[in-house]
């Protein structure tokens, strides 16, 4: 079976801009969640998000995209062409010359899409009529033009896909694009996942659903805290990861660097709630079961890292706790270093998972295990090592990146030091 490397990644997340920049503020114990400044948040219970700031500077500056290019994209087009942009130039390919483009594919993952252009839309409808639409709205908020507007962005001329699987969508995209490769349908594929749904709409609708931390407003830093005895829901965030998978073949020939491999995917659907999950963890152990063996690790010890789903939410962070000792044992469980980085970074939906596997690729590269922050309170039900507020150097031979979304959605990742 063809080996699978990651050469390239780019990040845009509320804790920074780049890849260089977020990952510094994640081994750091970091915070990015702050009162919502996107819109009035007067009328929500909940009133905290995890922004991402400064993006138009950064990726103007950077040459990531152009002026004119950005007023003719949703907000989640955006970030995934300039973290795409990001990721490709890390990787050192050159189209044309290190890279067939005919052989490269494009693999996102998105939940939502455009939702500010569709919410604009409407308010224009309503009180402007059908004919004073803008004739863009269409192409900004269906969510394949993430996909669409990277491969026109690089030149990728391989196939270019969306996947939405609610939050586990990312993790998704990236082991359809390891199985791509695999097949020999690409050598090269730019696979992440993209998001931006900060607005009232979404916030309420979440709100409504009683997903949301709502009593840490006055302290939004605060309001993430995965794992934790008085967790009351998890924080909106939006951002964007990429990363670029290349063939172990097409890299060597080219003398590129590696992060690490993309070493296994697995997923399942718990068939069991629409929102919630199921409490044996049956599906969540049963993608876990499946990524390690098509990874083939049989020695489960070989585990150092697990970069949980963690959302702050009770049913989510009891439900992992479980499954991770019904995979690794009770007492293998306690060896492996597990944080939740959504702590931090907040909780992107459909990108989630591709932050959450970049986290896990530069973990392995680094040696080191970022924290979960805010682990003030533990929960006595919830035992295993959470990598308590501050983050620690560790050799890192195999990492577990872990994405399970409303639908029962189960999506895994198993990564291997390169």
């Amino acid at each position: 079976m063809k080996k699978v490397l990651v050469t390239g990644i780019g990040m845009v997340t509320a804790v920074g801009n780049g890849r260089e920049a977020s990952w510094k503020a994640l081994k750091a114990g970091t915070p990015g969640i702050g009162r919502i400044t996107k819109f009035d948040p007067s009328r929500c219970t909940s009133q905290v998000a995890a922004e991402v700031k400064g993006f138009e500077e950064y990726a103007l500056s950077n040459g990531y995209i152009d002026k004119k290019a950005m007023r003719h994209m949703g907000v989640f087009s955006q970030y995934a062409v300039a973290v795409a942009r990001e990721a490709w130039n890390d990787s050192g390919l050159v189209a044309g010359e290190t890279a067939d483009m005919d052989r490269v594919g494009t693999l996102f993952g998105c939940g939502i899409g455009g939702i500010e252009v569709t919410g604009d839309a409407f308010k224009t409808l309503f009180d402007r009529g059908p004919d004073r639409l803008s004739p863009l709205a269409i192409p900004e908020l269906i969510s394949n033009e993430a996909a669409g507007n990277v491969a026109i962005a690089l030149g990728a001329k391989g196939p270019a896909q969306v996947l939405t699987t609610a939050c586990a969508s990312s993790t998704d995209a990236l082991g359809f694009a390891l199985d791509m490769i695999r097949a020999g349908r690409a050598d090269v594929v730019v696979a992440g996942g993209t998001e931006a749904v900060i607005i009232e709409f979404c916030v309420g609708g979440f709100m409504k659903m009683k997903a949301l931390s709502t009593h840490f407003n006055d302290t939004p830093e605060k309001s993430c805290r995965p794992f934790t005895a008085d967790r009351d829901g998890f924080v909106i965030g939006e951002g964007a990861a990429v990363l670029i998978l290349e063939s172990e073949e097409h890299a060597k020939a080219r003398g590129a660097k590696a992060y690490c491999e993309l070493a296994g995917y697995g997923a399942s659907c718990d068939a069991y709630h629409i929102t919630a999950p199921d409490p044996s963890g049956d599906g969540a152990v049963k993608a876990i079961e499946i990524a390690l063996a098509d990874a083939g690790v049989e020695d489960k010890t070989l585990v150092d890292y697990i970069n949980a789903h963690g959302t702050s939410t009770h049913l989510n962070d009891a439900m992992e706790t479980v499954a991770f000792k019904r995979v690794f044992g009770e007492e293998g469980a306690k060896k492996i270093s597990i944080s939740s980085t959504k702590s931090m970074h907040g909780h992107l939906l459909g990108a989630t998972g591709a932050v959450e596997a970049a986290v896990c690729a530069l973990a392995i590269k680094d040696g080191f295990v970022p924290p979960t922050i805010n682990y003030d309170n533990p929960d006595p039900e919830l035992d295993l090592d959470y990598t308590p507020n501050t983050g620690k150097a560790r050799d890192i031979r195999v990492a577990v990146s872990s994405s399970l979304g409303f639908g029962g959605h189960n999506g895994i990742l198993v990564f291997k030091k390169a």
